[in-house]
């Protein structure tokens, strides 16, 4: 018999979306509110938790949350706002983007969104977009693991998710998995080494997996693809590759053994800083192993010539017999209990006139409209769905392009601009040009839990929910096809909102009721586990995760999901939209005299992912400062002191930070964390310190700088230079730890 206090009490199962993982555990609220996270009962997942996770109730019930409506009084960014009623600012907000749309059509209207941070959006958003006729949606993702997926059909049809529970290889390409960063990964890999399973890590830096690994090549920043194509000569010369693969599945073998003579491995060692000998020892090394993988890694994401850099990723798994095999990398296929995402998008709805319209469609079209086009059959062909979609990232407009026409009506003008759980000043290249375009705009809404620098510049500010306060099937952003459950613990503010009904509520005001029929959040579940037989309610009643059994080689009975049918060592597709058709490496801008350092920016501390979380005590007194991690032959060199300030230059910006001397920093680079802001300045710095240490400032997005085929800014290795420095003006020291 339980007590009235104890039945106060409510517990479920968790999807955590502080970080990007989506790891499950338990969450238990009492009087609507968490009160403590712990480990899944599941001996399996029980040590996917980090203390990201664990403060979730330091998250979900802070102080500043943001629990009313409010509306700009000021001017723009000035942070001065009224209280309104979420009715009030749904009928406003629809009034002011039906007034965009009339006088400059759909494509000005323009939305950035986030998979992890506030929001679960079933697809609304994009179902909302193209019933408009608005083919500029812009995401995180276009930096981050959606580019990859994108890139990988090229190859083959699908992008993979490696069995590291059963690999006797694994490859990480600057990638660092540690206790608390991208956790479940790291335990896999922890068990993997435990069978006997080789590592090989490629960093610049001595990181944590690189102290542990079988092979470390300290690699110069920015020359991944040059690495990888030595590597691909290096198995091709010494037939390490699996020949009846290669005869049977693929195309363009020959094309690409004439590519690799280009690379032999003095070229490679030259360009990379890494010996010949050690190139070819972990290029046998993986060749040879029984079952390899290459994880996903947001390093290669990021980098001059990031699609060659995938891509090459994506051949080596195919001619080493490394794919959709026990060991290697799974094509997965989407989950055939669950309707997809990319089906609820309703992507047939825009008119092929405005797809065209979609900024990056003609220039950089990879993760764009006309790809996903030019797919369309073949996945349909393979998966049974000709808009598939995975990790949001196959129909995407271009960021950079999206706020150049923000800011300079280039080639149309966007005049409406919706953020939802994304702190999109912070979190794309070339910041000043975001600030630009957003004081450009005739509307901007943000949906978010926290007051952010890009919040402060919107015109409303809408209140949003977290993970605890809601219901939920996870489907591993249709890449792994297993389903997670997440059960609503805690109460929302009385003001949020989740997406579900932001964008449902916005579609009624807008005319478009009748393609938004779901009442609640777990209608629509229920509509997408049809295919099952199965309702939400039945699922958390028998379940708290549904994996389909794997099924290897699927490509015997259907092929590939390409034009040819077959894996694309050469892509007609790329060949079509007039690109090389094969990988290549793109040398980045050299060190000069002046700026004397290779800066690789992007990257994540353990307390915090993205740009979030540096109110959360927590997790903010782990980290208190943003920090440079610099050589000790160069912090000697320059006069930099261990945990002094210092000023970061680069030709197109400045930030600051305290420095943190390493010996495991390959010397002349310098490492930069991201996201920085201050939101405890708020009120006395402008936009609460958002371009004081933020590494968006140092990158721009000129045609010279960006990924030919994707328009991916350069992160990993530009030039840059260090002083010495006082606090920054305005901040005590104090305030920053």
């Amino acid at each position: 018999m339980t007590t009235p206090h104890e039945s106060n009490a409510r517990s479920g199962y968790s999807i955590c979306s502080i970080c990007d993982i989506g790891c499950q555990f338990r969450t238990t609220a009492r009087d609507g509110r968490v009160e403590r996270v712990q480990a899944h009962d599941s001996p399996a997942l029980a040590k996917n938790i980090c203390y990201k996770g664990t403060a979730a109730p330091h998250i979900h019930n802070h102080a500043d949350r943001l629990r009313v409506p409010l509306k700009r009084v000021g001017a723009r960014g000035e942070d001065r706002w009224e209280e309104i009623s979420y009715e009030q600012a749904m009928d406003e907000i629809a009034e002011r983007l039906r007034g965009v749309i009339d006088r400059h059509g759909p494509e000005a209207f323009a939305v950035s969104t986030s998979g992890w941070n506030t929001q679960v959006t079933q697809g609304l958003d994009r179902r909302f977009m193209n019933l408009l006729g608005a083919p500029n949606w812009i995401s995180g993702v276009s930096l981050c693991a959606g580019n990859t997926a994108a890139v990988n059909r090229l190859t083959y049809g699908w992008m993979p998710f490696p069995d590291i529970g059963s690999t006797n290889c694994v490859v990480l390409l600057g990638h660092n998995p540690r206790k608390h960063s991208w956790t479940p990964i790291y335990n896999q890999i922890e068990g993997a080494r435990k069978r006997g399973a080789k590592t090989i890590v490629v960093d610049p830096r001595v990181s944590e997996q690189a102290e542990r690994a079988t092979i470390h090549l300290q690699i110069r920043a920015g020359t991944d693809a040059a690495l990888l194509l030595g590597w691909t000569k290096v198995i091709i010369d010494e037939g390490l590759y699996d020949k009846d693969f290669v005869r049977d599945h693929c195309v363009g073998f020959k094309e690409l053994c004439e590519r690799v003579d280009e690379y032999p491995l003095e070229r490679v060692a030259e360009i990379t800083g890494v010996s010949a000998e050690q190139i070819a020892e972990a290029a046998r090394m993986y060749a040879n192993a029984d079952g390899a993988v290459i994880p996903w890694t947001p390093i290669t994401d990021q980098q001059l010539d990031s699609t060659s850099g995938i891509r090459l990723q994506s051949i080596l798994r195919a001619i080493t017999g490394n794919l959709d095999v026990v060991g290697g990398e799974m094509l997965s296929g989407p989950n055939p209990s669950y309707r997809t995402e990319a089906e609820l998008h309703l992507h047939d709805a825009i008119p092929a006139s405005q797809r065209a319209k979609q900024l990056g469609y003609e220039k950089h079209p990879v993760y764009t409209y006309r790809t996903a086009e030019m797919l369309k059959p073949h996945l349909e062909r393979v998966w049974g769905e000709p808009w598939v979609d995975q990790v949001m990232g196959c129909h995407m407009a271009n960021p950079s392009e999206v706020f150049r026409a923000m800011a300079d009506g280039d080639p149309y003008p966007i005049k409406a601009f919706f953020v939802l759980g994304n702190n999109a000043l912070l979190s794309y290249p070339n910041q000043h040009q975001i600030y630009r375009a957003m004081m450009n705009q005739d509307l901007i809404v943000a949906h978010e839990i926290f007051m952010t620098p890009t919040a402060m510049l919107a015109d409303y500010v809408l209140p949003g929910d977290v993970f605890s306060e809601r219901n939920h099937l996870a489907d591993g952003w249709a890449w792994a096809a297993r389903l997670s459950l997440n059960e609503q613990v805690a109460d929302a503010p009385e003001e949020a909102s989740s997406t579900f009904r932001f964008w449902t509520d916005l579609a009624h005001r807008m005319d478009l009721a009748e393609h938004f029929p779901w009442q609640t959040v777990e209608e629509l579940i229920d509509y997408r586990l049809e295919p099952s037989g199965s309702t939400f309610d039945e699922f958390r009643a028998s379940k708290f995760m549904d994996m389909p059994v794997p099924e290897f080689r699927k490509y015997r009975k259907k092929g590939f999901a390409t034009p040819s049918g077959k894996v694309e060592l050469a892509s007609s597709i790329l060949a079509d939209l007039g690109f090389d058709p094969l990988p290549y490496h793109r040398p980045a801008p050299a060190p000069t005299a002046e700026y004397p350092y290779l800066v690789f920016s992007g990257v994540r501390e353990d307390p915090f992912f993205q740009t979030g979380q540096r109110n959360i005590g927590v997790l903010r007194r782990r980290s208190p400062a943003p920090e440079f991690f610099v050589h000790p032959v160069d912090a000697a060199r320059d006069g930099l002191e261990d945990g002094a300030w210092a000023r970061l230059e680069t030709e197109h910006g400045h930030v600051h930070a305290k420095v943190s001397v390493q010996d495991g920093m390959r010397p002349g680079h310098v490492r930069v964390p991201h996201g920085w802001w201050y939101p405890e300045t708020r009120g006395s710095v402008d936009l609460a310190g958002a371009f004081v240490s933020s590494d968006a400032v140092l990158t721009i997005d000129t045609d010279e700088l960006l990924d030919h085929e994707q328009g991916i800014p350069h992160f990993k290795g530009y030039p840059g230079r260090l002083v010495p420095c006082d606090p920054p003006e305005g901040m005590s020291s104090t305030t920053l730890g």
